[in-house]
């Protein structure tokens, strides 16, 4: 048998694999130009996506569990420390809600002073509170203002609601003050609403003070306002100092039994004025028959 090669200029052929490929691109361009004109393959690619869907969950599941995992297993010393540290700054953020409280409060009591040292027409001087005294049967409290400053002794001592007392011992920088509830203290004052006098005496408690020489007869009710009479020259005239709480008039005895509350919260006060006062310029007595009342250690001539 005679084989003959086939010799000639004939085309080469393309391997079956080639045309495969470019079928599929010119396939691929086609269909690619007529789903951006209509969108007519947006259904398959949405059946294409839900049908690799589970196919993306499992190829994440090993990252997702890695990140459980780590997060599971963060050590007990490493919370406790966040706790603490957490703790920590809780505190620090109420230590200066605490502070700004008090802050307000402060502002709120300084506010009241300045409108009450407007209203006044004599001279005053701001004092701060610097020691109160522990015994309960001697009420008294150490200010920081002292004879350089002006304050000299009896010096009437104030706060925006009314009279708190008046200065006993005082120092170059700081001076004793004597409150009108001290057992030892008297101040005489009027009755606001008709100008009767008499003197209202400390009774060791702070919310309490006595009135004990008024007649039964007296023209006194409960609710009336006690101000400053003036008399002495220790006490200007015209400072609320207390509002009667009880008027017990027994008629066995020859004087009522009247008390009353201070005007002023003698036990919560921070910030005082120290106010001048006239020199005495009355005498009369007071409509109970005692003497002019002084303010620290006196006694009434009624009391004889």
């Amino acid at each position: 048998m005679v084989t003959t090669r086939s010799t000639g200029n004939s085309p080469p052929r393309l391997p079956a694999l080639g045309l495969k490929s470019l079928a599929l691109v010119l396939l691929s361009i086609v269909i690619m130009f007529a789903d951006s004109r209509a969108s007519h393959l947006d259904t398959v690619r949405q059946a294409i996506g839900a049908a690799v869907f589970p196919l993306k969950v499992i190829v994440d599941a090993p990252a997702r569990l890695f990140d459980w995992a780590e997060e599971s297993t963060v050590s007990r010393e490493t919370l406790e420390r966040e706790n603490r540290r957490l703790r920590n700054e809780r505190m620090l953020i109420d230590a200066e809600l605490q502070r700004l409280t008090a802050l307000e409060a402060e502002n709120a009591r300084l506010r009241q002073l300045l409108d009450a040292r407007q209203q006044l027409t004599r001279e005053v001087r701001v004092a701060e509170i610097m020691a109160v005294d522990a015994n309960p049967f001697r009420h008294t409290l150490t200010i920081d203002v002292g004879t350089a400053d002006g304050a000299y002794d009896g010096q009437a001592v104030i706060d925006a609601d009314g009279i708190i007392g008046q200065l006993i011992d005082p120092g170059i920088r700081t001076s004793l003050a004597v409150l009108i509830s001290d057992p030892g203290h008297a101040i005489p004052v009027e009755v606001n609403r008709n100008g009767l006098r008499t003197i209202a005496f400390g009774t060791g408690e702070i919310d309490t003070l006595d009135l004990p020489f008024l007649p039964n007869n007296a023209d006194i009710e409960v609710g009336d306002l006690l101000v400053t009479s003036g008399l002495g020259g220790k006490f200007p005239p015209g400072y609320p100092v207390a509002r009667v709480e009880s008027v017990t008039r027994i008629p066995q005895e020859p004087f009522a039994a009247v008390e009353a509350t201070p005007a002023a919260t003698l036990n919560q006060v921070r910030e005082i004025m120290l106010v001048e006062a006239d020199e005495p310029e009355r005498n009369d007595s007071p409509a109970d028959g005692s003497s002019a009342g002084e303010p620290l250690g006196s006694e009434p001539l009624a009391d004889e």
